[in-house]
């Protein structure tokens, strides 16, 4: 793999890792804060989150990641630059597991949240289904994410 190459591959296990890290806060506490607060809480809460996550930064880590993964999958498929197939498959695992969840799981739970009247009696039954579904694609995000990352990694260190 050229230097530009590995480069490349470089730069997307650190934008895979970073998601991956935001994913992880998610899991391992955020949504578990917020299932333990009064519903009408967390449920704000989380509605305000889903609006501010909509910013340049971190569209720049998840969305520019992807495209680094997408250069991944279309070079590495043409055979130009030496990259690896496990470059094209690291890049495919986030691109499936990421940003695939994302859109077709995650945002559509999302969606459904800001709509919810934080005060309707239904809607505490209803805020801890979605905890409980958003959490568990959330786990698969973060585990896609931290696997692309190192099989990135690897591949860029000569060792996929």
């Amino acid at each position: 793999m050229t230097t530009g190459f590995q480069l490349l591959v470089l730069l997307t296990a650190w934008g895979s890792a970073i998601t991956g890290g935001i994913f992880y806060a998610f899991s391992s506490f955020v949504m578990v804060a917020l299932a333990r607060i009064p519903a009408s809480a967390g449920m704000m809460a989380m509605q305000s989150i889903n609006i501010t996550v909509l910013n340049g930064t971190f569209f720049a880590a998840f969305f520019g990641t992807a495209l680094l993964c997408l250069a991944i999958i279309v070079l590495g498929l043409i055979g130009f630059g030496g990259l690896s197939t496990w470059a094209v498959a690291g890049a495919a695992v986030y691109l499936v597991g990421t940003i695939g969840v994302t859109m077709v799981l995650n945002v559509p739970l999302n969606n459904q949240l800001a709509v919810m009247d934080v005060n309707a009696a239904a809607s505490a039954d209803a805020w801890l289904v979605y905890v409980r579904d958003w959490t568990l694609w959330n786990h698969v995000r973060t585990i896609a994410a931290l696997v692309a990352a190192l099989i990135l990694g690897a591949s860029a260190m000569g060792r996929g």
